[in-house]
């Protein structure tokens, strides 16, 4: 059996998010097929991150183990694949893996990227929120180092069907805020996260630009106090201004 290891990124915007789904266009269904037609044997794919529809990924993982040794090198595979996979999905690299890798049981943490902008915009209106109210920047940006810790996201969770019983207990390496011209940008690094559990701290940061929401207000929420009074859902910031940046492995 060979075990590959691919880097991917792609414009996440016309498809139903990464996992595959019966009569929906994904990313993952895109690379299947791809996939399938450049190896010629059985194979089973996992990704690192199911990013939702709309999402958009700078540096997905997978792992493809196939049944049977290719006769294709690494360099001839990333060739191939990228001849048959549409424009806006690109493999970066492909490269061989231990027997044993997992894409997404072998990260040990995960970073994301959301796009604020504070105009309109032209060319990059699918990468972006555009936000119209002023912002405070140095309020966002206090609120997010609050989320650095082990906290309990359950406040930002949206209810996935297919994880019921998974722990809302996220440990957070970093988050921050940077603001160059005309672009706001929120990084954040965890363990893992919840289903829509980025694109509601961002909502919920935007309303701390705004004035609409309170930093201690926000503090609760990271503390896993709900108050019917906030509707986080509701603040959820819309899936085009989301990347997932990077896949940190222990090797």
């Amino acid at each position: 059996m060979t075990n590959l290891r691919l880097l991917l990124e792609y414009d996440g915007s016309r498809y139903s998010g990464w996992q595959e789904q019966k009569n929906a266009r994904t990313v993952m269904g895109e690379l299947r097929k791809a996939v399938a037609t450049v190896v010629h044997t059985d194979f089973e794919m996992q990704g690192a991150g199911r990013t939702d529809a709309g999402v958009h990924a700078l540096g997905q993982v997978a792992h493809i183990r196939l049944a049977r040794q290719t006769r294709h090198t690494t360099d001839e595979i990333l060739r191939r694949l990228n001849d048959l996979l549409p424009a806006d999905i690109v493999v970066l690299k492909v490269e061989p893996a231990t027997r044993n890798f997992h894409a997404r049981r072998d990260a040990v943490s995960r970073s994301y990227i959301y796009q604020i902008s504070t105009r309109k915009q032209a060319f990059t209106k699918k990468n972006v929120w555009w936000v119209k109210e002023p912002l405070d920047i140095g309020a966002m940006s206090r609120a997010a180092s609050l989320l650095v810790g082990r906290h309990d996201f359950i406040c930002f969770r949206a209810a996935d069907a297919a994880r019921p019983d998974e722990s809302t207990i996220v440990v957070v390496e970093s988050a921050t805020i940077e603001a160059e011209e005309d672009i706001i940008q929120f990084r954040i690094e965890a363990s893992h996260f919840l289903w829509r559990m980025v694109r509601r701290i961002v909502g919920c940061l935007v309303r701390i630009g705004t004035g609409e929401l309170h930093e201690k207000d926000f503090l609760r929420l990271i503390q896993g106090h709900p108050n019917s009074e906030l509707d986080v859902a509701a603040w959820t910031a819309p899936a085009s201004g989301l990347f997932l940046e990077s896949l940190q492995y222990s090797q």
